[in-house]
């Protein structure tokens, strides 16, 4: 956490903040506040973000993983095989079809997925401490937005 001695020195420190700067110093900050708190479990980076998506979508397929945590396809399948060797998923062909797997969730990924919920809204509730169910919705907006317009990767205007 950050302290600040001088009021002034605060002042002009939150002033000359950037949403790029901020953007990347909360994203580190929750990854650190997460794996601080999951480091006993034996998750490493990645794994939590494959169990969060798998928890609604078990049985997805590789490529639809990656898509959707934002995973290149490559680095996907590392974390998948070390995630594979610690049995908390399992690779399964459905249909006949060899060319595709479908990744589904052991009981243990199950229960780690379950720890991982429980430290996603741990850290939720301390980053929206102090700010109202309001400014929380009107945050969540504005951010779902900016994803939005961030997603949209055939837009090339620039305003």
């Amino acid at each position: 956490m950050i302290s600040f001695r001088f009021t002034a020195r605060k002042d002009y420190f939150m002033s000359s903040l950037s949403f790029h700067y901020l953007s990347m110093a909360v994203h580190s900050m929750i990854q650190k506040n997460f794996m601080e708190q999951v480091k006993s479990s034996g998750l490493t980076s990645g794994q939590p973000k494959v169990l969060d998506y798998l928890r609604d979508h078990n049985g997805a397929n590789q490529k639809e993983i990656a898509a959707a945590c934002h995973i290149e396809p490559g680095s996907l399948t590392s974390v998948l095989n070390r995630m594979e060797e610690k049995g908390l998923i399992e690779r399964r062909m459905l249909d006949g079809n060899r060319r595709t797997f479908y990744i589904f969730m052991t009981d243990e990924g199950s229960r780690l997925k379950d720890l991982v919920e429980d430290n996603f809204a741990s850290i939720e509730k301390k980053a929206f401490r102090n700010i109202s169910s309001e400014e929380q919705a009107a945050f969540m907006e504005t951010f779902s937005k900016i994803y939005e317009n961030l997603m949209n990767k055939g837009d090339t205007t620039h305003e």
